[in-house]
């Protein structure tokens, strides 16, 4: 792991202090933030930009609301997500994927009864899982249904894709692979995969997990490396015109690819994190520094992608994944 970090070190890896010094700070305006941090803006701000996102099927913005308008609202679909307006980390959604009979059954295959969905929703209410526990509102909304090329290589959950976005350019990307250690979720610090997407083609590399680099998904036996993301040439556009939509010089993307909608913005992040870097064995400061030497503020949103696909190709191999 020291020869790892050593290796990344001097590939230019972004360290935490230096990410908020000398990019966030200078480039996310705090006015900004609510546009991103707040998912129910956020959804707004991507429609009126001609951005897809999930539809929303409701939303429950009181104790009220929980007990008189909820079944009203998910008895009309098969299945459905919940999850808070302001939370973070995936903490505190419920992806519910059938119902019969006032019960609810969760994708890890759990049943729920009315009283604790009510339960649920009064635990996003009063910021249980919100960023800095303020009260929040609960969005409820379509289940994403995941493209058929992660059937092999996910758990349960749907895999989304972090795009970093620079000034509008696409530096870094990687797919999260849900697992039975992350409960389906598609969070690293949960235990799913990260594993990086060589910004040209949009093919994975090599993926990393709790226990450090890995070759095969760890419930499906399957190689994480070597697929090719349908649709990338989409998802990078996407991904690049939310620079257009908040103005925030440093972004984090997460989208959704479903099987039937094609890509789907999910949320974006003013502070997103930076295992992105092991999951490309790749530092991001050389990324960063290139497009800061450009000009790429008279760039249109395709010539920023055709910039990144042309300059930014899979990095230099650090280490060995375990097999």
């Amino acid at each position: 792991m020291l020869k790892t970090i050593k290796a990344l070190h001097n590939a230019g890896v972004l360290g935490l202090n230096r990410r908020n010094a000398e990019f966030i700070l200078p480039l996310n305006e705090r006015r900004r933030y609510p546009l991103v941090d707040n998912k129910l803006l956020t959804k707004k701000l991507a429609k009126a930009g001609g951005l897809a996102v999930p539809d929303t099927y409701g939303v429950i913005a009181s104790e009220y609301d929980n007990h008189h308008h909820l079944t009203n609202i998910i008895d009309q679909y098969p299945d459905f997500v919940i999850k808070p307006a302001c939370g973070s980390g995936g903490n505190g959604v419920l992806v519910i994927s059938g119902h019969r009979s006032g019960r609810y059954r969760t994708i890890a295959g759990d049943w729920m009864s009315t009283e604790e969905l009510h339960h649920h929703l009064s635990n996003i209410l009063h910021g249980l899982f919100s960023l800095g526990g303020q009260s929040d509102a609960a969005l409820i909304e379509y289940r994403v249904r995941f493209d058929p090329v992660f059937d092999e290589i996910s758990f349960q959950g749907v895999p989304d894709i972090r795009i970093i976005v620079f000034m509008g350019v696409p530096v870094m990307s990687m797919v999260r692979l849900p697992t039975k250690l992350s409960g389906g979720k598609a969070n690293l610090h949960q235990g799913a995969i990260g594993a990086g997407i060589d910004l040209s083609s949009g093919m994975t590399l090599t993926a990393v997990s709790k226990n450090g680099l890995t070759a095969h998904h760890p419930d499906t036996g399957n190689p994480v490396s070597g697929v090719l993301i349908p649709k990338w040439e989409e998802l990078m556009l996407a991904a690049a015109g939310c620079y257009e939509l908040t103005q925030l010089g440093y972004l984090g993307v997460d989208l959704v690819l479903d099987r039937d909608k094609g890509p789907l913005i999910l949320e974006l992040n003013a502070r997103p994190g930076l295992a992105i870097q092991l999951a490309n064995r790749s530092g991001l400061l050389p990324r960063l520094n290139l497009v800061r030497s450009k000009d790429v503020a008279l760039m249109t949103i395709s010539d920023r992608v055709n910039f990144a696909r042309a300059t930014f190709q899979a990095g230099s191999q650090l280490g060995s994944p375990s097999k």
